[in-house]
């Protein structure tokens, strides 16, 4: 791993003494992207999982993060785990839902902590109090999809939200003692190397604790597939996305952990771009490069 920046696996083993696995789960939320609040085709990159393609299938929590550690115990020796509420919204429920939610999923006692994936709109003061509460039993990490900080691509994407609404959220989180790691997205459509230099420079300044990098991909039931298959934009190649990956992470002070430096779309439901797919040949190119 490159010495110039803070890995995820460095930053757990200070923090647990040890590697830890994300087991992602589908608490069941909306999205008020989704349910009539602000739309109801969600962001045009979201899938009808809501983003959650990889996680564990089922109504009980608890029966989620046991079939989802099952898959994956045979490669993590510490038995530590970190629950994901991955899917759609975590925070858009009402806070004696969310409560019971997340009180569930810390019950294991191999739960390290919680992550929760949610809307920067979607933070208010009483998911706040609560976040503030569930962190004293069990290590709290909020997950904003920023994805840039280009307002006019923001609208595009149908994000929901100005900057200054993602702002806030991290500050009231971080007041809170709440961890927050913010996505972006690399190659939206129109943006240049600098919009995406610029969102990373962003959340930096908003204070953010880690970032998640993506490569744009896109999949089948989308609105931004129809917009690829107009010919209206086109992918970045993997040799683009990691040239411009290694400038966004330059970026970082060390304080700022890298959570993932690319993502995935669910195969069978990819459209482009193909080189994704082959996940392990893109993370030695993507290590590779950043070494050099």
């Amino acid at each position: 791993m490159p010495s110039g920046y803070t890995s995820l696996n460095e930053y757990n083993l200070q923090k647990y003494g040890c590697k830890v696995y994300k087991l992602s789960i589908n608490a069941g939320f909306s999205c008020p992207n989704r349910d009539g609040t602000l739309g109801t085709r969600g962001c045009i990159f979201c899938s009808e999982n809501g983003s959650g393609e990889f996680a564990a299938s089922g109504n009980d929590i608890l029966i989620q993060l046991e079939n989802a550690k099952q898959r994956v115990e045979h490669k993590n020796k510490s038995g530590k785990y970190i629950a994901y509420f991955q899917s759609f919204t975590n925070t858009y429920a009402p806070t004696e839902i969310l409560r019971e939610k997340y009180l569930k999923a810390i019950q294991p006692a191999y739960i390290v902590g919680i992550s929760i994936a949610t809307r920067s709109d979607c933070l208010g003061k009483e998911v706040i109090d609560l976040l503030k509460e569930i962190n004293k039993i069990k290590s709290v990490t909020v997950e904003l999809g920023l994805q840039t900080a280009n307002e006019q691509t923001a609208y595009f994407i149908r994000r929901g939200y100005k900057n200054d609404v993602y702002q806030k959220a991290v500050n009231d989180l971080k007041a809170a003692g709440i961890e927050v790691v913010t996505h972006i997205i690399l190659g939206l459509p129109g943006e240049t190397e600098a919009d995406m230099l610029g969102t990373t420079r962003f959340a930096v300044e908003a204070g953010t604790d880690g970032v998640k990098f993506h490569t744009l991909y896109v999949t089948r039931g989308t609105d931004l597939a129809e917009e690829y298959q107009k010919g209206a934009f086109r992918c970045l190649e993997l040799d683009e996305y990691a040239d411009i990956l290694k400038k966004c992470i330059a970026l970082l002070p060390r304080r700022v952990v890298v959570h993932r430096i690319t993502g995935d779309g669910k195969k069978g439901d990819l459209i482009a771009p193909k080189w994704t797919e082959n996940k392990k040949m893109v993370l030695n190119f993507l290590n590779n490069a950043l070494n050099h």
